[in-house]
């Protein structure tokens, strides 16, 4: 699966585009299997970027009302929920918070991290650094709240 980003009149900002160049890779180099894209505004927009790269339009899945991360994953794994995992592409930034929400919604995932280009690096690599306290905090909220609940029951 590949995790959506921004889109900019149609077509997939330079991050995204190294998404998908990783997701084409793996394609090609593992076999022909669906490749599932996920984000709201993003999915139509990656899906025609494979077909135009050579990607088969049925091998192409798309989850397009994702908005978050989480979101992502948790679609994501109900389109495909008899896999043994999710092979998830995503740019080396955003890595860790992908990982991050995997474990807490118990999904088995592997990440293939997709190169930043050095003009978008400052910019994520700064807003990870609230992006991933603030999604570990919530992990924690959650588990914190569902034990509450069960010590309820």
């Amino acid at each position: 699966m590949v995790l959506g980003a921004k889109t900019r009149d149609g077509l997939p900002v330079r991050i995204l585009v190294e998404r998908l160049k990783v997701a084409r890779r793996l394609y090609i180099q593992t076999g022909p299997r669906p490749i599932i894209v996920s984000g709201k505004d993003e999915a139509g927009v990656m899906a025609e970027w494979l077909v135009r790269n050579g990607i088969p339009r049925e091998d192409i899945v798309e989850e397009n009302a994702a908005t978050s991360t989480n979101e992502n994953l948790e679609n994501s794994r109900a389109l495909a929920p008899d896999a043994e995992h999710l092979d998830v592409v995503t740019n080396n930034f955003h890595a860790a918070r992908t990982k991050v929400w995997a474990w807490h919604l118990g999904i088995p995932i592997s990440v293939t991290k997709a190169p930043t280009p050095c003009s978008d690096k400052p910019a994520n690599y700064l807003r990870e650094l609230g992006a991933l306290p603030h999604s570990i905090a919530r992990v924690i909220w959650r588990k914190l709240r569902h034990a509450m609940k069960s010590g309820r029951d």
